[in-house]
């Protein structure tokens, strides 16, 4: 059976941000005295678990929640610099009018969220954004509570480890797009329900529309 309910993460599944993320890490690497990000050092980060980053940058834990409000606040003000991948308007669009129910889960805030998407941010019926003390599990659980969907029937769309993890945490399906943040190898590895590399796959999977020819 199709996917009811599509819950999607922003950053580097749906907004180009990694451009601007390499940007602005080491300001942000400075400002809160955690090491810095040599180019040499960015392939390994992105096979890399969330934990292992934080630990390879020796970013403390309780630096966390100031770093990711500053974080935030770069993001509105860049928000310029930010655009979706090509075709996501498309994607997005295919999937709600094939009666499928879109969900943002995100760290940024909802504001920053509806900025980067512009009239797309119309077709969600569910946001939760903002950090969560509990992390995404919790998040996914809360989407899937009220749009009143059988977990059987989800699927959670990101481009990171931490989203598949999240997404098998909570019995729900796990799909891992390969543009984003992520090493596609390191995302592979984990043995996804879906591996997206090109945006129109998504819904051809969620709404099982043939694939062309």
């Amino acid at each position: 059976m199709p996917y009811s309910l599509a819950i999607f993460d922003l950053d580097g599944t749906l907004a180009d941000s990694f451009p601007w993320f390499l940007r602005t890490i080491n300001d942000v690497a400075d400002r809160f005295g955690f090491r810095r990000v040599a180019d040499e050092d960015i392939e390994a980060l992105r096979h890399a678990s969330n934990r292992e980053i934080l630990s390879r940058l020796e970013v403390p834990l309780w630096k966390l929640p100031a770093i990711a409000r500053h974080a935030r606040r770069l993001k509105a003000e860049a928000t310029a610099e930010i655009s979706l991948f090509a075709g996501v308007e498309t994607m997005l669009r295919t999937l709600a009018e094939n009666g499928v129910q879109l969900a943002l889960v995100t760290s940024d805030s909802e504001a920053n969220a509806r900025e980067k998407l512009g009239e797309a941010a119309t077709l969600f019926s569910h946001f939760d954004c903002s950090a969560s003390l509990f992390g995404k599990p919790a998040k996914f659980r809360r989407v899937v509570r009220r749009a009143g969907v059988e977990p059987g029937k989800v699927i959670a769309i990101g481009d990171e480890v931490r989203d598949i993890d999240a997404a098998r945490a909570v019995g729900i399906a796990c799909g891992a797009v390969c543009w984003g943040y992520a090493a596609p190898a390191a995302l592979r590895a984990l043995g996804p329900d879906h591996t997206f590399e090109r945006m129109e796959e998504i819904a051809e999977a969620v709404c099982r529309i043939p694939q062309r020819a």
